[in-house]
């Protein structure tokens, strides 16, 4: 047989970004099942008119609706994502069941293809987190740093972002983390370019990593890279975008990671908000604060095209009445 057709990981860097998180209804299961299996046609039917444009739609389910939805086997790592607590920042953990990342060179192909699915789960469930992300420049954030510069490509993307024979059932698949960061850019800009690159681990010109000697322990780059018991790199694909409010202040950075086990993140998280050493937190986080958070799985396009038998409702025998939308865990 075929190996599984991932959805639309694997691909370049986009010009713009919708990102939405949405949350489900109890008891409305049924009809989002059948909105996700729609969702790659509703895609090719908006993106055909324009092709060159390259729209994208990646789908992620939460961990609860996953078990809301399907019977049978379960993605080995799927959970709520956990809530970080350091002595002066917090990784939030947030609600979500859904994620649509949504990607295009043009910004309204992605519009279309949010309002589409948006109408579709109307009555069912609703959005609680929406960004629109745009290409700044070449590849910077609102910060001023390139953004992605250490994401691997060919074979090592595919390695890093999807599940192999590690998880047979779910072999193509992949998990992604969502936060969203809000920048007090008023603050980082009053620091001079050299502290700002010491912050970061990174030139602000020209994108070169500092010297060993030069990069503090509490740089970005520092505590965001993740070895193994053997000392190789643990590497993941990022597509971070910028998204702001000019007229609310807001400005931001929207993170959005990809990885075979979300164990890798979830350590990045670690280093950056408890420290390694403990106490030696991210500096980039005195700057910008994390106000979302969410893991989603990502199962294979065939999966979602042909989903499996969705989870019979359970009879509550202390009433007789259909625990339809419960999430207590069947008899």
């Amino acid at each position: 047989m075929p190996a599984p057709e991932p959805q639309q990981i694997l691909v370049p860097a986009s010009q713009s970004s919708i990102f939405l998180v949405c949350v489900v209804q109890p008891g409305h299961e049924g009809e989002v099942q059948a909105l996700l299996a729609d969702v790659n046609g509703v895609r090719r039917s908006v993106g055909f008119r324009i092709p060159e444009a390259q729209l994208s739609c990646v789908t992620g389910i939460g961990s609860e609706l996953w078990d809301r939805l399907f019977d049978g086997p379960r993605p080995a790592e799927l959970h709520v994502l956990p809530e970080i607590a350091g002595e002066r920042h917090v990784s939030v953990s947030t609600p979500g069941d859904l994620l649509f990342h949504i990607r295009a060179t043009r910004l309204d192909l992605c519009f279309e293809l949010a309002q589409r699915l948006t109408e579709r789960l109307e009555g069912h469930g609703h959005v609680v987190d929406e960004v629109h992300g745009f290409r700044s420049f070449d590849e910077r954030d609102l910060l001023g740093f390139v953004d992605g510069t250490e994401n691997p490509e060919g074979g090592a993307a595919e390695s890093a972002a999807l599940i192999a024979d590690e998880d047979p059932d779910f072999a193509g698949s992949s998990y992604v983390v969502v936060q969203k960061y809000v920048h007090d850019l008023g603050a980082w800009d009053a620091l001079g370019t050299e502290a700002q690159e010491h912050a970061i681990g990174r030139t602000k010109l020209s994108n070169l990593e500092l010297p060993d000697d030069v990069k503090p322990p509490n740089s970005h780059v520092a505590l965001t890279v993740i070895e193994d018991e053997d000392g190789e790199e643990q590497q993941i694909l990022r597509y971070n975008m910028p998204f702001g409010r000019v007229g609310a202040r807001e400005f931001g950075t929207y993170f959005i990671g990809y990885a075979r086990t979300p164990a890798v993140i979830e350590q990045m998280l670690t280093n950056m908000f408890i420290g390694n050493p403990p106490g030696t937190t991210d500096r980039i986080l005195d700057f910008s604060t994390a106000v979302t958070g969410t893991l989603f799985f990502v199962p294979t396009s065939d999966f979602l095209d042909d989903p499996p038998a969705p989870r019979a409702p359970a009879k509550d025998h202390a009433n007789g009445s259909l625990r339809i939308g419960s999430l207590r865990p069947p008899r």
